[in-house]
């Protein structure tokens, strides 16, 4: 059974998730699916959910392997599509932008089939490093390095999954897998709505859905990226052929509808805390009403990914001249990606206030910044939100010379950390827009346990938590305890030590999601955790260690050809041979930083 096919002529309408509205505008996209059509995606995926709940393990990994084959097939013309989209250029950093929803999707299929063939073999997933019980009863399990071509191609990095100290299964061990081992199950349908900005995100939630819960999926691509929606039918047609994948077309309404279908167990979204609600509760007076009296339209189960505003904590410390203008430079690149179109893009760095070197930090990130070319606001609502913001804050630095539908790069230092009303605290700028508190402390330690209060109580999210720290600082013990009781103490899904949000979301061994405890009436950064191919219970957070000053950093945005990194890291994901392995560390070694940035 295939998809439902549309004509791929028509406009766009509101998106039903993300963090925006208004139209895609810049590729045809397939018209909204009707009533008509989505009822019988419906009935489709109803008289297959038993089928796919009974599914050996091995025609999933069958499948899998079709997945990769077809992906194959789109490849080019998805990172192609992404460019025309966005107003990009192939050959630079946008191009390779695109290929890392190609890597992390291969990485995804190869982690979930040898997942699969764990619990073929052994009956649950193969953790790869050690586990360890922490003094706070929490279960630590290392998944990054997950074999040596890890640790070569991800060079000092590491990474936890930090699970509930009711996560232990007795003498089996960590609990693993439990729809594989659950009882016979008639299956149940999940409506994934999809995101509109990251391409990557949307395979992977509905991936997780299928191969980790267990459920088969109705996709309804959001307008912003419908475009991909052809493709995907091609390079996921052995999903579609066998009727456990449907994929559907649509705004607001259509999500509407596909939400309060009888036909439907379960939804997961990834998008805005707004979106959420209005799904939850509806909209205007009568939404606020139903929120406020614990009555909403809806009552099935509901997981999201959510926004966040993704802070960045810098440690102070004796920072040498290089080492400041290395890290601006890190900092600066952090909000390039994507139009800053990222729910992981860091919207506020966090410093203490008396650190002698903050203001060369802040200098030198506007310096990078006021270089870098200026990228098209293509996601809808960006260039309102900008302007809520410097509304808000005049005297915020507008870098770049933007072209005719660009926005420019935006930076606001010293927000006052004592208004906890403050823009910058409480909304996520879907745009390129960043700012900067600094707290007052009384050396390092004082400012850790600060920062954490900080973040957890005044800004908005739980989603992912940078800290930014030199290994110089580490040496004191102090400094150590407190930087391991800040990790412990963040209220965060991630928390990433000297690396931005992306990087627990690419390993993709690391679940991705909102710190868990959150329900609708204050949903925060969302429910529930995807990319978990270990597939792991009651997870609390991922903890993701990269070293201070990598020897070659991809996600640097000036140099001229880390594309081809990117190239070569998706050939690397599909096929992790020694040989790709080679040229994946040889493209790293060669990216080419450059004093002056190119358009």
């Amino acid at each position: 059974m295939t998809t439902l096919k549309v004509d791929e002529t028509g406009g766009g309408s509101e998106p039903a998730s993300g963090s925006g509205t208004g139209h895609a505008g810049q590729a045809s996209t397939p018209r909204p699916s009707s009533t008509a059509e989505m009822d019988r995606a419906l009935e489709v995926l109803t008289n297959h959910k038993t089928a796919w709940a009974a599914m050996e393990v091995g025609g999933r990994i069958e499948l899998l392997d079709r997945m990769r084959r077809d992906i194959h097939s789109i490849e080019q013309r998805w990172v192609a599509a992404g460019l025309a989209a966005k107003n990009a250029q192939p050959r630079t950093m946008a191009e390779g932008e695109e290929w890392y929803s190609v890597t992390v999707l291969y990485r995804t299929l190869r982690l979930l089939k040898r997942a699969l063939e764990e619990i073929a073999r052994s009956g649950r997933p193969k953790i790869p490093g050690p586990v360890t019980k922490r003094s706070d009863g929490k279960l630590t399990a290392r998944v990054v390095p997950g074999d040596w071509k890890d640790r070569m191609a991800l060079l000092g990095m590491r990474a936890d999954v930090w699970l509930d100290d009711d996560a232990a299964g007795g003498s089996q061990g960590i609990e693993q897998a439990a729809f594989y081992h659950a009882a016979e199950s008639a299956g149940s349908l999940c409506v994934v709505l999809g995101a509109g900005n990251v391409a990557g995100l949307v395979p992977g939630d509905f991936l997780c859905k299928l191969f980790v819960e267990g459920q088969v999926v109705a996709l309804k691509m959001n307008p912003v990226n419908a475009y991909l929606g052809p493709l995907f039918e091609v390079g996921f047609r052995s999903l579609i052929d066998a009727g456990f994948l449907q994929i559907l077309y649509g705004g607001a309404e259509e999500g509407a509808y596909l939400a309060r279908n009888r036909l439907v167990d379960s939804l997961h979204m990834t998008g805005s805390d707004r979106t959420y609600e209005a799904i939850v509760f509806g909209t205007g007076p009568d939404g606020a009403e139903r929120k406020r009296t614990r009555k909403p339209l809806l009552s099935i189960p509901f997981s999201a990914e959510l926004g966040n505003i993704s802070p960045v904590i810098v440690v102070p410390g004796q920072w040498s001249t290089r080492d400041v203008q290395r890290q601006a430079a890190r900092l600066g690149s952090w909000l390039v990606p994507n139009s800053s179109s990222n729910c992981l893009t860091p919207r506020l760095i966090v410093q203490q206030a008396g650190w002698k070197e903050r203001a060369e930090l802040n200098a030198g990130i506007a310096r990078y910044l006021d270089a870098m070319p200026t990228r098209k606001a293509y996601y809808p609502g960006a260039v309102d939100v900008h302007k809520a913001f410097v509304d808000a804050h005049p005297e915020a630095q507008q870098l770049g010379k933007p072209r005719p539908g660009d926005l420019p790069w935006t930076f606001i230092e010293g927000v006052d950390p004592t208004n906890a009303d403050d823009i910058c605290f409480r909304r996520e700028p879907f745009c390129s827009l960043f700012s900067e508190t600094a707290l007052e402390s009384d050396g390092v330690v004082d400012f850790l346990q600060k920062a954490v209060e900080f973040v957890n109580d005044r800004v908005s999210g739980t989603l992912v938590v940078s800290i930014v720290v030199h290994p110089a600082s580490l040496r004191d013990q102090a400094v150590r305890n407190a930087l391991n009781q800040a990790i412990e103490g963040l209220r965060y899904g991630s928390v990433a030590i000297n690396s931005w949000g992306v990087l627990p979301h690419y390993l993709s061994s690391t679940p991705w999601g909102g710190y868990p405890g959150h329900d609708a009436y204050d949903i925060q950064s969302g429910i529930g955790f995807v990319n978990n191919p270990m597939m792991f219970e009651r997870v609390v957070k991922s903890v993701v260690w990269a070293p201070f000053q990598p020897l070659a950093d991809p996600f640097l945005a000036a140099p001229s050809n880390n594309y081809l990194y990117y190239r070569q890291d998706t050939r690397y994901q599909d096929n992790p041979s020694m040989l790709n392995l080679l040229k994946l560390v040889w493209r790293a070694m060669t990216i080419r930083p450059e004093r002056r940035n190119q358009p």
